[in-house]
């Protein structure tokens, strides 16, 4: 069966760095878009990035654009998301999420396979 595992999180100073990994299997890698979204206690899950089956076409939200980088290993099956320069807004779980032949930006939309999350926490 499908299998998405994040991994890579923890607890990190404000204006530090993180790199998380997604790594897949039980598919097609390189037929998926995978995405990484975040939900902080008490708030909705969103969109932070997502890369094309590719790798050729990444997407940010408006919040992490110029501090946090996707990118992905087709060989390896594997997706990452590094974050730099994090805030304590930047505190939340963090899930990958995979597509079929799309990039999932939309948390509420159906067919995504989704990992288990990744604790990521900002002290100021």
């Amino acid at each position: 069966q499908v299998q998405l595992v994040e991994s890579g999180g923890g607890l990190v100073q404000a204006g530090g760095s993180l790199r998380l990994s997604c790594a897949a299997s039980g598919l097609t890698f390189s037929a998926y878009g995978i995405s990484w979204f975040r939900q902080a206690p008490g708030k909705e899950r969103e969109f932070v990035a997502g890369v094309s089956r590719t790798g050729g076409s990444t997407y940010y939200a408006d919040s992490v654009k110029g501090r946090f980088t996707i990118s992905r290993d087709n060989a390896k099956n594997t997706v990452y998301l590094q974050m730099n320069s994090l805030k304590p807004e930047d505190t939340a779980v963090y899930y990958c999420a995979a597509a079929f032949y799309r990039v999932p930006q939309l948390p509420q939309q159906s067919g995504y396979y989704w990992g288990q999350g990744t604790q990521v926490t900002v002290s100021s």
